[in-house]
């Protein structure tokens, strides 16, 4: 029997200290490199160029929309998720999704929606450490799996805009994709730690490199 992974993470978020899972960070940080577009203009373009421009395009609207200091929706997210997928138009699903070639079952609830968007705006809360948000809110996209395609870029994205309101830049992000597992209270806390880890070394490269 295929596990509802949803209700897992639900139950894992309710589990974790986010309060005392990352130390706390601060910005500015400007990196020398800049992470999430080397990431979309390198790895991401060698394998698809055109994949790598709408990331791109979503990346720079995340970043206009952290300017004007927007919190995270779910319009703010289809906005952004129209560019990740080319569409005209991203539809939230409308039934169970499946992910890790089906291993992997994310239910349909009647509130999933109104849960999910006071998930997002827990990213903006400020008893939490940034990381630990910025973590938390990853998690979140990628098991609410909102959209039935690009749930992981999209999650990218939305971690970028959490650190990117605290005026953090990172200057990597491969570390942070690796398969994550919805019933891993650890490896989510571990997330927080490892953005936190991110967030000090690029400060420390920052100002070495400067």
């Amino acid at each position: 029997m295929i596990i509802d992974a949803l209700v897992a993470w639900c139950e894992v978020r309710q589990q974790i200290d986010w309060s005392s899972a990352a130390a706390e960070s601060s910005g500015p940080v400007e990196p020398v490199v800049d992470g999430l577009a080397s990431w979309f203009d390198g790895p991401v373009r060698r394998r698809d160029p055109d994949r790598a421009d709408r990331l791109l395009a979503a990346m720079t609207l995340a970043r206009d929309a952290a300017s004007r200091r927007e919190p995270l929706t779910l319009a703010l997210l289809g906005d952004w998720q129209r560019l990740v997928l080319g569409v005209p138009e991203a539809s939230l699903r409308q039934g169970d999704a499946f992910a890790k070639a089906g291993r992997e079952r994310y239910g349909l609830t009647p509130r999933i929606w109104q849960d999910f968007s006071e998930c997002l705006r827990q990213s903006a809360d400020p008893a939490v450490p940034l990381a630990a948000r910025a973590a938390r809110v990853y998690l979140d996209i990628i098991f609410f799996h909102p959209y039935p395609d690009g749930n992981a870029r999209l999650a990218l994205l939305a971690l970028a805009h959490v650190l990117e309101l605290g005026e953090i830049r990172l200057d990597e992000v491969a570390p942070i994709q690796t398969t994550r597992y919805a019933d891993d209270p650890v490896g989510a806390a571990d997330l927080a730690v490892l953005i936190a880890v991110l967030i000090r070394g690029t400060r420390l490269r920052a100002a070495t490199q400067g």
